[in-house]
């Protein structure tokens, strides 16, 4: 269960996932919009936001939307009814013929959670770049967030990301949805402990109000300095404000591009630690560094318009 990432998990890209807009599949209209948006990556929803009698509707637009309209250089991912639900069987086997990048699960409380669907996907024979997410959205979620990381390194897990889900953590522990989150702090970083011992990401919560700018701001600010990779939104306006904070400013691609040169430099190469301007730095800043420079300039291919495909990148 503890083997290295390295022995378990292909090595993959870093990936732009500052701002990941969820989209109620049963919304074609906004399904429409999403080619003009600037979001790094899509959650097509076929849970909460779409009511039991549309189900099969939304998938039916899925279908339609994926058959036209690849979206090059965004993340997609279909989020599922739980697979114990009377549409979970369905919204699998539309995953499967789809192939998004990643297919995210709702409520996850155990590792065996994530296994089930490895499971499913590899019988099915979904290739491997189909990747899953985890809603870590409960207080077991949250208590086993490290035995579900650990989990997700194992030989053959396809587990990518975690993405908080906040409402139904209050919910269920009747925590006020108060400004600054205080006494979800804990939690949050739990979450984000569990993340980075295992080599994975984890995405914000949502933040419901989107008229409010200002604590929205604060919010994505606030998520950036915990270790969050990006934030999960529900409007095209919280779009630009997510990619801003949770993007690499010029002063630390700066810094990263400083550490890559250094460690390049002729009699650098077998070094672990090297000084640049009297501080010394190690080689596991190389690779954060590396990560760093890999993003930004993805963020420039796409400002440029010459983004690749998430699939694709080198």
């Amino acid at each position: 269960m503890s083997q290295s990432a390295s022995q378990n998990s292909p090595s993959r890209p870093a990936r732009l996932r500052r701002s990941v807009l969820s989209v109620p599949a049963i919304n074609r209209r906004a399904l429409d919009k999403l080619s003009s948006l600037d979001c790094d990556a899509v959650i097509f929803d076929l849970e909460d936001s779409v009511s039991p009698d549309m189900k099969a509707e939304a998938r039916e637009n899925l279908r339609a939307f994926f058959s036209a309209s690849p979206l090059p250089g965004k993340e997609r991912i279909i989020r599922i009814n739980a697979l114990s639900s009377n549409f979970g069987a369905e919204d699998m086997a539309l995953v499967a013929e789809l192939e998004p990048d990643a297919v995210l699960l709702p409520k996850v409380d155990e590792p065996q959670d994530v296994m089930a669907v490895g499971d499913w996907l590899a019988e099915a024979d979904a290739p491997e770049s189909l990747r899953i997410w985890a809603m870590i959205e409960t207080p077991r979620g949250v208590l086993n967030a490290a035995a579900i990381a650990e989990a997700g390194r194992t030989a053959g897990s396809r587990l990518d990301c975690f993405v908080v889900g906040l409402n139904d953590l209050r919910k269920e522990t009747g925590v006020l949805p108060q400004s600054g989150r205080a006494y979800l702090v804990p939690w949050l970083m739990q979450v984000v402990l569990a993340v980075s011992a295992y080599g994975l990401e984890a995405i914000d919560s949502v933040f419901n109000d989107f008229r409010d700018a200002d604590s929205f701001e604060a919010e994505c600010e606030q998520g950036r300095a915990m270790g969050f990779a990006g934030k999960m939104l529900i409007h095209p306006n919280q779009i630009e404000p997510a990619n801003r904070h949770f993007g690499p400013d010029a002063a630390a691609i700066a810094e990263a591009e400083a550490i890559i040169a250094a460690f390049t430099e002729p009699g650098s190469a077998t070094l672990n630690v090297v000084n640049i301007d009297g501080r010394m730095v190690e080689r596991l800043h190389l690779v954060q560094a590396e990560r760093l420079v890999h993003k930004a300039r993805q963020i420039e291919q796409r400002s440029s318009g010459a983004a690749a495909s998430p699939r694709t990148e080198a």
